[in-house]
């Protein structure tokens, strides 16, 4: 299996997006920190970290960590919204620290919506830059976006002009946005899409790199909005290979262990054929509206068999689908004893709280209130994500 997992080198970021989910906390990390997580992915065998953040760029110890996990034996790989990666003598030095994979997050190929979305002028210019200097430098290139309200109408639009300056990109990856935490959460009104919203465009964009050849996965969207190419759901993949995946957050919730996918659903889903393997509806800032989702009738079997024998796919399961129907059972029986294991499961700590990082924490805050309140926005609640005070561990 290929469980890959998300290590929150930063908290702090130097764009201020309205849809952002990772608020800026206290927590911080030195080198030690990360090391004691990457030296946990190993002990679980991982096959590979993700550096993220924040924006994980802004880590001075982040060439030093990631050189550390790739010789460790981890796959490395980064999400960055490539302000620094810009800079030709940034990308040369995370090349040679042993980074294998970028992903660059770009929202809107409009320069005045990525502008909006981002806060910040000029980001996509530098976001460009970056996807040039990392494939200059050897980086593999991977496209990140966020589907929000003021992108949901032109996700193929952005693919064709992605691919047509970069015919070297290969792979594009989908969040739905997350309104649960941050300004996303207090900012939902702005940017929190209907799924019909982007149900066409995202369509429209996927049936366009499968025809070109490329690959591409979806994070948080259901199965009944993206029924022809289900089997690049990554909540799907992930139930129908059995894997899981562990989040180092640095802040209250620590590290969490993810072993079940499934989300919220409406009561037709219950004659969906595609329950199983579907992850649900991710809504827990209740963004949402469940009366959204509709039973769908295709071939589930199909869907698992593409995946189970997808050539790109590094953990590709060389079993057969009968085999795979025994195996999948098995872990239906006993998916809530593994949850509450996962549950109950010691991870380590995640960062520490230092009187620097608490300053920084407060100068972040205070140029995050400037520029929200320039943007008429508000500011995410924060009480159940601060520690009750310095812990020095």
């Amino acid at each position: 299996m290929a469980n890959l997992g998300y290590l929150q080198v930063v908290r702090h970021c130097n764009h201020v997006c309205g849809f952002c989910s990772n608020p800026t906390t206290p927590y911080s990390h030195d080198l030690e920190s990360m090391q004691t997580l990457v030296d946990d992915f190993v002990a679980r065998d991982y096959f590979g970290v993700i550096l993220t953040g924040g924006e994980p760029t802004l880590h001075p110890d982040l060439p030093a960590i990631a050189r550390y996990a790739r010789d460790q034996g981890l796959h490395v790989r980064m999400i960055t919204n490539g302000h620094r990666l810009a800079e030709r003598s940034f990308a040369e030095a995370m090349a040679d620290a042993g980074l294998q994979l970028v992903h660059v997050s770009i929202y809107s190929v409009d320069p005045a919506i990525e502008a909006e979305l981002r806060g910040t002028e000029g980001t996509l210019e530098r976001a460009f830059a970056a996807i040039e200097n990392a494939l200059r430098v050897g980086l593999e290139v991977n496209i990140n976006c966020v589907i929000n309200r003021k992108n949901a109408d032109h996700l193929d639009r952005n693919v064709k002009a992605l691919t047509g300056r970069f015919p070297q990109l290969r792979h594009f990856v989908w969040n739905n946005l997350d309104p649960s935490m941050g300004r996303a959460e207090v900012n939902q009104d702005q940017y929190t899409p209907r799924l019909a919203d982007f149900e066409l465009s995202l369509h429209r964009a996927l049936r366009f790199l499968h025809k070109s050849g490329r690959t591409f996965r979806v994070e948080k969207v259901p199965l009944c909005y993206m029924t022809d190419f289900a089997w690049a759901s990554t909540e799907t993949r992930k139930i129908v290979k059995g894997e899981e995946r562990i989040v180092y957050f640095l802040d209250a919730k620590q590290g969490v262990r993810q072993t079940e996918w499934d989300h919220l659903y409406a009561p037709g889903c219950d004659r969906c054929t595609l329950r199983e393997i579907c992850g649900g509806l991710f809504d827990r800032g209740d963004g949402y509206d469940p009366a959204e989702l509709a039973p769908v009738f295709v071939d589930r079997d199909r869907i698992v068999q593409t995946i189970l024998e997808d050539p790109s796919d590094p953990a590709r399961q060389r079993i057969g689908l009968a085999e795979w129907r025994v195996l999948h059972a098995e872990r239906v029986a006993r998916a809530k004893e593994e949850a509450a294991e996962a549950r109950r499961h010691q991870l380590p700590v995640v960062g520490q709280i230092t009187d620097k990082g608490l300053r920084r924490f407060e100068a972040k805050r205070r140029a995050e209130s400037r520029r929200t309140a320039e943007r008429n926005l508000q500011m995410e609640r924060l009480a159940e994500q601060l520690p009750a005070g310095p812990d020095e561990r």
